[in-house]
């Protein structure tokens, strides 16, 4: 075997797992993913993608058989490798924490396994003193100290754009107590850290190259750890915060556009994650503020500035629902056409995604909904079956037809793109309601539109008045 192709195996094969045994393959190592789940594993054995991800069916098309494999075996899997990545769900318990049971479990069988040196790392989100708790769990199954490492390598991928944040990050995160874990972890990188990666030619581009390469931070496992947890609130607020700039600005009569870039042109504040809307949701935001928070409360800590940050994105979604009924007037018998279902564009993720929630009050009020999602519709479909209130259809101007309004709750790119004269000509009343920014108010006005956003003064139809649409 190539000296530097290392043997990893991959425990998990949702959006972290997944991309994550893509992409070691791609950078050269031998990579055994593994999950519990038959028909997953049969479908990615079969050549099926089970999530929307751009370039992930390339690198599984590529590597499929040859430097990856799939399996249900964790047992024979942890047995060959060097390196064992823990990428299962940590999801949010009763009371905030995350619930650490399958991360337990895992352990535990990999105890039952391990015949040979081998790092297990933490790659799933987890609070801090989870690499402790694992090394008991392996210990007390017997297994020798000198045997093993427990290190923590978070992830810090958007859904959407994974497979290139993986490649190209801003900064790999290790976090081991022990030199010798850290030099298999700085080797599983080296391609990445060192640039060769980027001078093949068929290397996924992106910012990184073979002058500019990926750098690596290397810290202890309880910095690790706490870096993840630490940078996903901080994103949240950043989002929560402009939410509640946003508000104030539709009280006032500004534009948030305007404040947003602003703020972002400040080299100490950045634009991104400044962009108004409907809220942050996702499988990761939303539990690891919560987690973050009932960490601190654990080292007797009050973190309160998390539990705004929390009670501002939920409200959030509450404001939009009375911006809907501030065009509408009443609910009962509207069709509602929803451009959007996934929590954000490129994903079909729909875990905590703000537009589900909305489209479950108006159904509520008696709404009808006709609703378009890219990528998100198959599984919006088995929490929201279609039946006569709620229809799925193949494109945004289905969507639109005979409409009393038209909500855009998802920001897809292909939404900013749309013919707006034909839009008009299929909505029932020429009314959008945009909970992401996607269009600029002027050229709303152009066509003949009311248009409600967030954080930006409304665009009234000729025909329509202020008072009439009672807009706060």
């Amino acid at each position: 075997m190539d000296n530097s192709r290392l043997s990893i195996a991959v425990v998990g094969s949702g959006y972290v797992g997944l991309v994550a045994a893509a992409c070691f393959a791609e950078i050269g190592h031998q990579v055994t993913c593994i999950d519990n789940d038959d028909a997953k594993v049969a479908t990615l054995q079969a050549g099926g993608v089970p999530i929307h991800e751009d370039y992930l069916p390339r690198l599984l098309a590529k590597h499929r058989n040859h430097q990856i494999q799939f399996t249900t075996d964790l047992g024979s899997a942890a047995r060959e490798a060097q390196l064992i990545f823990v990428a299962v769900g940590t999801p949010q318990g009763k009371t905030g924490n995350a619930d650490l049971s399958y991360v337990d479990a895992v352990a535990s069988e990999i105890a039952r396994s391990i015949r040979q040196y081998t790092v297990i790392v933490e790659k799933s989100t987890v609070p801090v003193y989870t690499n402790e708790w694992i090394r008991r769990v392996i210990a007390r199954n017997g297994v020798a100290a000198e045997l093993f490492d427990v290190a923590s390598n978070p992830e810090f991928l958007r859904e959407g754009t994974a497979v290139v944040d993986f490649l190209h990050a801003d900064r790999i995160v290790v976090g081991a107590d022990s030199e010798q874990a850290l030099a298999l972890l700085r080797k599983v990188y080296e391609p990445l850290t060192s640039g060769e990666y980027y001078k093949a030619a068929d290397a996924v581009r992106g910012p990184r190259s073979a002058t500019s390469p990926t750098p690596i931070l290397e810290t202890s496992t309880k910095a690790a750890e706490l870096i993840k947890h630490a940078s996903n609130a901080f994103l949240a607020m950043k989002i929560s915060f402009i939410n509640a700039v946003a508000n104030i600005c539709e009280a006032v009569g500004a534009d948030i556009e305007q404040v947003a870039q602003g703020m972002g042109s400040d080299s100490r504040i950045g634009p991104r994650f400044l962009n108004a809307g409907i809220g942050y949701g996702g499988s990761c935001f939303p539990k690891d503020v919560a987690a973050f928070r009932y960490v601190a409360e654990q080292v007797g800590l009050d973190f309160n500035l998390l539990g705004e940050v929390e009670k501002i994105n939920l409200d959030q979604r509450v404001r939009f629902f009375q911006k809907i009924r501030s065009a509408l007037w009443t609910f009962r018998g509207k069709r509602i056409g929803v451009l959007g279902l996934a929590f954000k564009g490129g994903t079909d993720d729909i875990r905590e995604s703000p537009a589900l929630e909305i489209i479950q009050l108006l159904m509520h009020e008696g709404c009808r909904i006709a609703a378009y999602d890219p990528a998100a519709m198959e599984r919006t479909a088995e929490v929201i079956p279609a039946d006569d209130n709620m229809q799925y259809v193949h494109d945004p101007y289905e969507a639109a037809r005979d409409a009393d309004a038209l909500l855009i709750l998802t920001d897809w790119e292909e939404f900013r793109d749309l013919d707006l004269g034909r839009l008009h000509d299929m909505l029932r009343y020429p009314i959008i309601i945009d909970g992401r920014n996607i269009y600029d108010p002027a050229r709303m006005a152009k066509h003949g539109y009311t248009y409600l956003s967030v954080g930006r003064p409304a665009t009234i139809h000729p025909r329509e008045t202020l008072s009439e649409l009672k807009i706060s």
